[in-house]
């Protein structure tokens, strides 16, 4: 490029200039709200509070608060549910973005998937984790216990997902845990949901103790068979519901 030319050119760049708009009170409003639950205020799985106590909260009129709210559900943070409230969906646009995904992949490539990061992931935590993070497993073994014997079945997937969570956790892989904070929404998404057994309850129970016995032994290959196993025995639960409803 001949230097008249890079005159030109960079006299060009310097007329250009970004335009000057201020954010309406709708647009600080998204912004905020997603800091918000980006910073765990609003925790994924949650329902948010009801319209009132927002607008009473932020000092927002109905319609700006809805204008915000409606945005957020189109990034997929949120979920509305028709007579029940608003949920969060997601902790970012990223995250949501893994969720719908996962919920439109074969369900046999999600557990494939899960299987690779959870199997890694024991094994790593059994050669890393504290005592604190140990005892953290043991006490969400006992609040998966107390879940199942409930009826509400989302509940148990919640003490599920925080249970894989913590084991990821233990792994101290930064990146990985950076990873399966964005996908663990998705996984549990999409193969969340489906009742277990009494049987299928306490086998499901039983490789969750296998593995939690292997990490506190620092047993690496122990502790990847046991999650390859919870993954296993989740293939062949979604492989058996099917048929079972189909009977009834």
């Amino acid at each position: 490029m001949s230097k008249r030319l890079m005159f030109v050119y960079a006299a060009s760049m310097k007329r250009i200039s970004a335009p000057r708009r201020m954010a309406n009170l709708s647009s600080q409003l998204v912004d905020s709200l997603r800091s918000h639950i980006e910073a765990g205020g609003w925790p994924v799985g949650t329902r948010i509070p009801p319209e009132p106590a927002l607008m009473e909260e932020l000092g927002v009129g109905r319609s700006t608060l809805r204008e915000a709210l409606g945005a957020l559900v189109h990034l997929g943070l949120l979920e509305a549910r028709v007579g029940d409230g608003t949920y969060v969906r997601a902790s970012s646009e990223l995250q949501s973005v893994m969720v719908r995904r996962a919920s439109s992949a074969q369900r046999d490539n999600v557990l494939e998937l899960r299987t690779v990061l959870e199997e890694y992931a024991s094994g790593a935590a059994a050669l890393r984790r504290s005592e604190d993070q140990l005892h953290q497993l043991r006490e969400l073994l006992d609040d998966a216990d107390t879940a199942c014997a409930g009826e509400d079945i989302s509940v148990a997937t919640s003490v599920d997902a925080l249970f894989h969570r913590a084991v990821v956790r233990a792994s101290g892989n930064d990146l990985l845990i950076e990873v399966y904070d964005y996908l663990g929404t998705a996984l549990t998404s999409s193969l969340g949901g489906l009742p277990w057994d009494a049987a299928g309850a306490e086998k499901h129970a039983g490789l969750h103790r296998r593995l939690v016995d292997a990490i506190e032994a620092q047993d690496e290959s122990g502790a990847r068979a046991a999650a390859a196993a919870i993954v296993q025995l989740t293939r062949d639960h979604e492989a058996e519901v099917p048929r079972v409803a189909e009977g009834q």
